[in-house]
């Protein structure tokens, strides 16, 4: 089963970001900073989580979505429209990386899994509900299947940044 594009598009940002680490780049983190292993651990749980999230709605057999506030609507412009994450923001709790990454880069395996997954149940729900918003994001609220791909893709590509940072201190 093919990708959709936006998918497609954090694949290759994980492969590209984590192509020929060693252990030790695996592992290494600032004071207080998560190491490479614990970032892919996390994009890894937000990909677990959507997929849940959708499958809610494909139980439910309607969307879950509820009205957005104001400032979800700013939040998701910000993120979707221009691709900008906002920096100093701590995860929630839910998909905070818990250290069982097992193997250095088996964590990569297990988050491209997810990725697929959950590439897969975000169309699943888009075949059946069209391009209505599906579910709600712990922070950002109702999101729609491009919304939902959108945000991972910036996502991704946030903290693709930090492990590149990483992989430069010696």
């Amino acid at each position: 089963m093919s990708l959709h594009p936006t998918t497609e598009h954090i694949h290759k940002i994980l492969v590209s970001v984590t192509q020929g680490m060693t252990p030790q780049d695996w592992g290494r983190h600032s004071d207080g900073k998560w190491s490479a292993a614990e970032v892919i651990e996390h994009l890894s749980l937000t990909y677990s989580g959507t997929v849940r999230s959708m499958q809610k709605v494909l139980e439910a057999g309607a969307p879950t979505a509820t009205p957005r506030r104001l400032k979800q609507r700013l939040a998701i412009w910000w993120i979707t429209r221009l691709g900008r994450f906002p920096e100093g923001r701590q995860a929630p709790q839910p998909v905070r990386p818990k250290g069982e990454t097992g193997p250095p880069g088996a964590v990569l395996t297990t988050a491209l899994e997810n990725l697929s997954k959950m590439d897969a149940a975000i169309a699943d729900c888009e075949r059946l509900f069209g391009s209505v918003c599906l579910s709600d994001h712990p922070v950002l609220g109702a999101l729609n299947g491009t919304q939902w791909r959108k945000f991972h893709s910036v996502h991704a590509r946030h903290h693709a940044a930090q492990i590149e940072r990483l992989r430069r201190v010696v």
